[in-house]
């Protein structure tokens, strides 16, 4: 789960520059469901390759990176009673 922690952990210092509130551990319905709807904008081709910018072994690492964190989420939610969030990209 330390991919996923670490996830939570850039996504807080994002969300406190717009003033957004830290989503922390336990993880509510909808914290859940919004971390997989940004891992999934990030899966998307445009956001994925940066517009073109990065190489295909950047792009892969990348990818691999994020279904990491999707797989560690949705065993947190299947091991917390959570309904588990699709990622549609």
């Amino acid at each position: 789960m330390k991919k996923l922690e670490a996830y939570l952990e850039s996504k807080n210092k994002w969300n406190a520059l717009f003033g957004a509130p830290a989503m922390t551990f336990p993880l509510s319905q909808s914290n859940a469901n919004s971390l997989m709807d940004s891992i999934a904008s990030e899966l998307s081709p445009e956001n994925l390759g940066c517009d073109g910018e990065l190489s295909s072994r950047q792009v892969r690492a990348k990818a691999s990176q994020l279904y990491d964190i999707v797989n560690e989420l949705e065993a947190y939610c299947l091991n917390n009673w959570l309904n588990t969030p699709e990622c549609i990209y």
